[in-house]
């Protein structure tokens, strides 16, 4: 009877925090924390916890109810919002999946393959890189099955889980946000309001060139590949990794350090691992379109930028559990009894990342109740139009902020869009540089933040401690926000030049890494010395 009256009084029901500066201070505080306290399950539950305190004006049996049963941001309806529990199912669909391919011993079979075709480093962390842009068609898909397919590789190389991580990550939103085929495409398209006269799409493949962050990720990760150097902590989990052998660097190990306690069948083939990864692609691509009607008439196109990602995503990998059954059964390589084992086994591989996932979503919809995304909203809305020069660097970082504090790259474009359109004329180049800033910030926001879904799924793929992780690619990520801020505030200065604006960025990147790998070098150096 509480909860009902408690969802009856709800919809009149404001707090004395709704869209004030305080209303970001939960995100603030779990990220502080987890960053502090390199622990992330308590640091999300506080944050969480003040954002009840604050939706509830410290009303202890109302935050209660808040933090758990409130329909639009307690952690009871998180999990069972339908969108929310198709990605867990699908999580642990890959983990039964991961384990599966264990046992039958492809991952053991591809990683002996692997050493004998990828000789060094920068071969494994570049063969990482392409099976990321491969995989376009949606971050949470890219970022557990890259994880899973190249593990053995990087292993073997002594690339450090941290590093994975990272590679994992920046080959995940950054690559699926300037793919015309993928669920952020579709998700692009449909945060333009229809009466706005613009074909959402259309304007989506405008915004790739400009989008700063994406394609100067890209050119990062080759950079740092291909010149054999890294900085700040990602560089103590490397140097560790190649000289003592130590992946982890701390002594968590939340995913286990590999295949544990698993006996792989020694008959098995590259295959093995091989065939069911490509039948997972592309049954996922055609759960995808199903749901948005492709089957139905709809084009492939149009399909896709109306598909349930979600449902898409558990469709296809359903289909692909049942069809990888049936071959390693054919192939005599599992017994039913050792299939049926793998099925916990693989649950118990993702808890932490359902675990983190939990708490994120619930810490999310706190700051939603609090009015977090109104807040800015209505801070952009009143401060943009006197300084039509500097709004793509304006965007930029009010989308970073939005985004890193609310973990959702989606719901911040989703909000900025329909802000930034009216700002300048339709079609104009100033116009499609300032949604592509939109875009650019919000996965740069994205890529940063701990409670970000895409930024706990690359942990899980790379068998990662989640803040090692976060703390390792920060640095990265905000050296490549640095530079597209300056490149945006070029874009304003030169109208929304696109190429004038992407040369000039990319020249800035690789002038400020070259002058970091120099730094790190004189370091280097000076601790031999000593």
């Amino acid at each position: 009877m509480m909860t009902v009256a408690f969802a009856e009084g709800e919809a009149e029901y404001v707090s004395n925090f709704y869209a004030s500066p305080l209303s970001l201070l939960p995100p603030v505080i779990a990220i502080i924390l987890a960053l502090i306290t390199k622990e992330v399950y308590s640091s999300l539950f506080v944050g969480i916890l003040v954002g009840g305190l604050l939706y509830a004006n410290f009303n202890p049996e109302l935050t209660i109810m808040t933090m758990f049963f409130n329909e639009d941001g307690g952690m009871i309806y998180k999990i069972s919002d339908s969108w929310n529990a198709g990605i867990l199912v699908f999580l642990v669909i890959l983990g039964i999946m991961v384990a599966l391919m264990n046992k039958a011993g492809g991952s053991t079979a591809f990683g002996n393959w692997a050493k004998d075709h990828i000789k060094t480093r920068v071969g494994g962390q570049l063969s990482t890189m392409l099976l990321g842009v491969l995989i376009f068609v949606d971050d949470y898909f890219n970022c557990l099955t890259v994880g899973s397919v190249m593990l053995p590789v990087t292993d073997g190389h002594r690339v450090s889980r941290a590093k994975l991580a990272y590679l994992i990550d920046a080959t995940a939103a950054p690559i699926c946000i300037i793919a015309p085929i993928s669920s952020w495409a579709a998700a692009v398209t449909g945060s333009v309001p229809e009466d706005s006269g613009i074909n959402g799409f259309a304007m989506f493949l405008q915004t790739i060139p400009n989008n700063l962050y994406a394609l100067l990720t890209i050119v990062m990760c080759l950079t740092l590949a291909i010149g054999k150097f890294d900085y700040g902590p990602m560089k103590i989990h490397e140097d560790n990794a190649r000289d003592k052998n130590d992946l982890f660097t701390t002594p968590d190990r939340p995913y286990g350090e590999g295949l544990g306690d698993v006996k792989p069948n020694a008959n098995g083939k590259v295959i093995d691992l091989v065939l069911p990864v490509v039948v997972l692609i592309f049954c996922c691509i055609m759960g995808m379109v199903y749901t948005g009607g492709f089957f139905d008439g709809e084009s492939f196109i149009d399909a896709f930028a109306g598909s349930d990602a979600s449902m898409g995503l558990v469709l296809g990998s359903v289909i692909t559990l049942i069809l990888t059954f049936i071959y390693y059964m054919i192939r005599r390589v599992m017994t039913f009894q050792e299939f049926t084992e793998c099925i916990p086994d693989g649950f118990k591989q993702m808890v932490p990342a359902i675990l983190i996932l939990t708490f994120a979503w619930t810490l999310s919809g706190m700051t939603g109740l609090l009015g977090g995304a109104t807040f800015v909203e209505n801070l952009v809305a009143n401060a943009a139009p006197g300084m039509k020069a500097m709004l793509p660097a304006i965007v930029f970082l009010v989308c970073v902020g939005l985004a890193f504090a609310t973990g959702t790259s989606w719901g911040t474009f989703g909000i900025m869009i329909p802000i930034v359109l009216p700002l300048f004329p339709m079609g104009s180049d100033m116009m499609v540089t300032s949604i592509a800033a939109c875009l650019a910030g919000a996965v740069c926001g994205d890529h940063c933040s701990p409670i970000s879904d895409t930024t706990i799924m690359a942990s899980a793929g790379a068998r990662c401690n989640h803040v090692n992780h976060v703390a390792t690619q920060l640095p990265y990520a905000l050296t490549v926000a640095a530079v597209c801020f300056v490149g945006y505030i070029i874009a304003g200065l030169t109208n929304g030049n696109t190429w004038i604006t992407l040369i000039i960025s990319l020249v800035l990147l690789e002038v400020v890494l070259f002058a970091l790998k120099s730094i790190s070098s004189k370091k280097d150096e000076a601790a031999v010395v000593k």
